[in-house]
């Protein structure tokens, strides 16, 4: 365990798009040297023990090949695991990828390496809280490396359990993988990019997948695509793969767009999909884009609009929504001394610069840019409301043990200023589901509500409470209430309804049908056969009437709420 020195800086938000906001305090909070890892490049997760975890990508005491670390919201950091533990062999993995972990249900954590394993094709791992690891797969142990090769992106656990992630290399066309793997370590590939002629598909993913509200993963590709500047697509977990946008940077561009996502996209509370891009836009130094789920893009920012790229250039972090309603994000240059920024955006597209890396002789000792340089990850909101990162470079520790030259290996630094809330995993469910709720200072005494409605809870830790979807739970916000303190969820838990059956089977136009089910008080639309009905009555949150409309057909009735839609089994046959 080592204890690090907090360093202060209370800084101004720099002149960028818009009008300056009060000052935010920036922390840097760690400072890696080598023997606890060097080079962060991946993002911190908050655990349900409260600790942030990540990883280093070089580093540790086994010959350089990266670590597994936590460390408290206060900055006591601790190496739970050093990779190559066996030696210069490392069928354990290598060099960290650049994807965060992520936990799961059974409350492990799951990560790749991009290098390493018996293959050396990289590998998959879990690694539990207290810092056991279990390497579950290695990579290119199919011929032609078929199952993939050199993971860059972490892994997201879908609703059935499974993890699914990508490879940027290998597959039947050496474009990259979609794959999913049990908890276990049965790994299925899903989908193989460039499947199609010209790479028309995409090829070479770099970003870990992101889970939407409709149970479908969305993700990008680096290249391919119409021009080869990378694509949007989504896909379901039985690995139906649908491009969405091929983003197009060139002259002869109508619209010039970013290139190269690298970050995964995020889900932000209004639907859309929010990410960012290396290179491409007006400038070519890459841009901030909105999508919506069925893939029509929005340029928001194109970096290097400032003087000398004051407002940053080249992101390569995912945003992160924080709790008022502003995305957050990195850029690795740029800035007043070109060593990266901290920025804020809002859904419009208004850009502030936050923080500008500082230093002088970044790179060239003990006392270069001792707040960090070169931000490549994202941050992460820790529900204290303080956002976490991460630089590559800079700070106070020198990797090479005082050697000539001096090294700086990369930091971890916090960002002040925004209250506490609760956090939802997953963020939708039916009644009767199990979700986990993240926070803090929870006890015994907490009581969880579900827009009003109270649910029955489980309180596991100060920081994490189970709760059961209760009946008549509305879809909205879930709040959690210990004594005078209230934490309400950063975003609005989506209950989905159910339909169990409906009566009678068959009818005419005009027909009453009474459809049976759970989470129906929010219904806003019934259809039969895709027809929509234009006579719908809300009896109770268990059951909905209404009358099969004029031009109905037979087939499925399907009925939508605020919190999503649900499919009948069975047709209704019109008669």
């Amino acid at each position: 365990m080592k204890t690090l020195r907090v360093t202060t800086w209370v800084v101004l938000l720099c002149a960028a798009t818009a009008a300056a906001s009060p000052a935010q305090t920036f922390n840097s909070l760690f400072s890696f040297d080598g023997t606890d890892g060097e080079y962060p490049f991946a993002a911190l997760v908050q655990a349900t023990n409260g600790d942030l975890y990540g990883t280093a990508s070089t580093g540790g005491s086994n010959f350089g090949f990266g670590t597994v670390f936590k460390m408290t919201p206060g900055g006591i950091l601790t190496t739970l695991y050093t990779f190559c533990s066996n030696g210069l062999v490392c069928p354990d993995g290598q060099y960290p990828s650049n994807g965060a972990l992520a936990q799961a249900t059974n409350g492990d954590f799951y990560g790749t390496t991009t290098n390493g394993g018996a293959n050396y094709g990289g590998t998959l791992f879990s690694i539990t809280p207290g810092g056991t690891l279990t390497t579950l797969w290695t990579f290119c142990s199919l011929s032609n490396c078929a199952d993939g090769d050199q993971p860059a992106a972490g892994l997201v656990q879908a609703t059935n359990g499974d993890l699914y992630g990508t490879t940027q290399y290998g597959g039947a066309a050496d474009g990259g993988n979609v794959f999913k793997i049990t908890p276990g370590g049965a790994l299925t590939t899903l989908y193989a990019f460039c499947s199609q002629p010209g790479c028309a598909d995409g090829s070479w993913p770099q970003a870990s997948l992101v889970l939407a509200t409709n149970g479908d993963l969305y993700g990008t590709t680096t290249t391919g695509g119409a021009t080869n500047d990378g694509t949007v697509f989504k896909i379901t977990p039985s690995g139906t793969l649908t491009t969405l946008h091929s983003f197009c940077a060139g002259n002869s561009c109508t619209n010039i767009e970013g290139s190269s996502p690298a970050a995964a996209l995020i889900q932000a509370a209004n639907g859309d999909f929010y990410g960012t891009t290396v290179g491409g836009g007006a400038h070519n130094y890459g841009t901030v884009f909105s999508v919506t789920p069925t893939g029509t893009l929005a340029t928001l920012y194109n970096f290097c609009s400032q003087t000398n790229c004051a407002d940053g250039q080249s992101p390569w972090g995912s945003l992160v929504q924080a709790t008022n309603g502003d995305f957050y994000g990195t850029t690795q240059e740029g800035g007043d001394n070109n060593n990266g920024t901290v920025f804020k955006i809002t859904p419009g597209g208004t850009l502030t610069t936050l923080y500008s890396f500082a230093g002088t002789g970044c790179g060239e000792g003990a006392n270069g840019c001792p707040d960090g340089q070169w931000p490549y990850a994202g941050l992460v909101q820790d529900t204290n409301g303080d956002l976490y990162g991460s630089t590559r470079f800079g700070g106070i520790g020198d990797c090479n043990a005082g050697g000539p030259p001096p090294d700086n290996c990369g930091t971890i630094f916090r960002l002040v200023g925004l209250g506490p809330f609760a956090s939802l995993t997953p963020r939708t469910g039916k009644q009767g589901a199990s979700i986990e709720i993240f926070g803090q200072g929870f006890s015994s005494a907490s009581v969880v509500k579900f827009d009003g409605v109270a649910a029955a809870s489980t309180t596991r830790e100060s920081t994490f409470i189970s709760a059961t979807v209760p009946a008549g739970a509305l879809t909205g916000k879930v709040t959690v209430t210990t004594g005078a303190t209230t934490l309400t969820s950063n975003t609005a838990f989506l209950v989905t309804p159910t339909v169990t059956s409906f009566s009678p089977p068959s009818g005419p136009v005009g027909t009453p049908v009474v459809l049976t089910g759970t989470g129906l008080t929010q219904t806003t639309k019934v259809t039969f056969g895709g027809v929509a009905a234009t006579i719908v009555t809300v009896n109770s949150d268990t059951q909905v009437t209404a009358d099969v409309p004029t031009s109905a057909v037979t087939g499925k009735i399907v009925i939508t709420t605020n919190g999503g839609s649900v499919e009948s089994t069975t047709d209704f046959t019109v008669n």
